[in-house]
């Protein structure tokens, strides 16, 4: 909230009050003039000097005094204010005119059905080895399963949790602006690409599902509640009817995704379970291509229009990048997401030097050191701090390591109901 400011003006010798029309409050609004500011800078104007006003009688004199208090913002209203200028028009008509490149250059990234690889494909199939060759399966994969350990089996599970989502995750290019599906079977590139990804993405879910059923190593009623619930909870998405700002965080999400189960395939192999190691790894894959179809599509965006595009990515970069799956719950462990990140920290699945190096990535992908013409001054300011932003998280990379190393914390064993309730030993911040 703002904090709240009064100006006074004094009627009498010469001093004319400014005039306020009263409502039943005796409160009116006052507007500075349209000729205040240029047409960038009024919007940032209103937002300042945005008053109510309510006159009164001074106790000396019989003056009148005018007290103009300024209104204060509502959470969000200024965030609102900011990305809602990335809807204007003319900077939705761009990507009017990116859907013929999205059509040869996007669209091709997603693969066929009759190419793609499937849950069965990865996992036992009953009805291709039959009643005793999926039993001989299913005994291999359990034995091999129980050598992953429980912090890694927890990583897989939140990972899964956030695949299962999928639902909410169409709805989020859904909200988008100009790019979206308006009918649910659109034939613009845009529509087909959203639900293109969104048939692939399913399987990610499926196939992990089905792999810890099998594996027997995990609560599965427990795991399906949490993801009834995250399905239920939805997500909390900035700037939500933004494609420029949408584009940018699905962009990071899907590489971030994909670092995450490369990761996990990582230590599955290492801990000698290959098909594990073979499911995250189709996984990852299918995320990498992702990833490159939405840094393309932002990478137009920055060609097209360089000071929007570097004012959203400075926008979703001071907010935070935060994982979709945020809203996790399993009914029992009201700080369950936090100790899943923690989890995925400690056991290298994904963390908080993977954030930076990912932001590097994209510094590097989309140039941004490099824009210099048609920004504004706020363009400027937005490409700077972004570009200084990798130093600045390093630091705090480097500092807290060193309160770590100080302050020598005891891990708390922390249960995850995902596990049986077993527990894992996690250093909390």
């Amino acid at each position: 909230m703002a904090s709240t400011t009064a100006v006074l003006a004094v009627s009498g010798r010469g001093v004319v009050p400014l005039q306020c029309k009263p409502t039943t409050e005796n409160y009116c609004s006052f507007k500075p003039a349209a000729s205040s500011a240029t047409s960038r800078d009024g919007l940032r104007l209103r937002s300042i000097i945005n008053w109510r006003c309510r006159s009164s009688t001074l106790a000396s004199g019989g003056g009148t005094m005018t007290v103009l208090v300024k209104r204060e913002k509502k959470d969000g209203e200024e965030d609102e204010e900011e990305w809602m200028g990335h809807l204007a028009p003319e900077k939705l008509e761009v990507l009017a005119h990116l859907e013929p490149w999205a059509e040869s250059h996007v669209l091709p990234l997603l693969r066929p059905a009759e190419s793609s690889w499937e849950p069965s494909d990865l996992l036992p199939d009953p009805a291709a080895l039959g009643e005793e060759g999926f039993s001989s399966a299913c005994r291999e994969l359990r034995a091999r399963a129980a050598g992953v350990p429980d912090p890694v089996l927890v990583c897989l599970v939140g990972n899964m949790v956030t695949e299962e989502a999928l639902p909410t995750y169409q709805s989020v290019p859904n909200r988008f602006e100009a790019v979206r599906d308006l009918t649910g079977a659109d034939a613009t590139a845009w529509a087909r690409w959203i639900r293109g990804w969104s048939a692939e993405e399913n399987r990610h879910g499926d196939v992990l599902s089905r792999y810890m059923y099998l594996s027997a190593r995990v609560d599965m009623r427990q795991v399906d509640r949490t993801v009834h619930r995250l399905i239920a909870a939805g997500m909390a998405a900035r700037a939500a009817r933004s494609p420029y700002h949408g584009f940018i965080y699905v962009a990071f999400q899907e590489r971030a995704t994909a670092v995450a189960h490369g990761n996990t395939a990582r230590l599955a192999r290492a801990h000698g379970d290959g098909a594990l190691a073979r499911v995250c790894g189709a996984i990852e894959a299918d995320e990498k291509r992702h990833e490159a179809a939405y840094t393309r599509i932002v990478g137009k965006l920055f060609e097209a229009d360089p000071d929007a595009a570097v004012r959203a990515l400075a926008y979703m970069m001071r907010r935070r990048i935060t994982m979709p799956a945020a809203l996790m719950t399993d009914g029992r462990d009201a700080d369950l997401y936090a100790h899943y990140a923690a989890a995925a920290q400690q056991a290298g699945v994904y963390t908080a030097s993977d954030y930076r190096a990912i932001l590097e990535h994209f510094i590097r992908q989309w140039r941004v050191e490099e824009l210099a013409a048609g920004l504004s001054g706020e363009g400027r300011r937005a490409r700077d701090y972004v570009c200084g932003l990798p130093h600045k998280i390093r630091r705090m990379e480097e500092k807290a390591h060193d309160r770590a190393a100080q302050a020598r914390k005891e891990p708390t064993a922390v249960p995850f109901s995902w596990i049986f309730d077993r527990t894992v030993s996690l250093v909390l911040p």
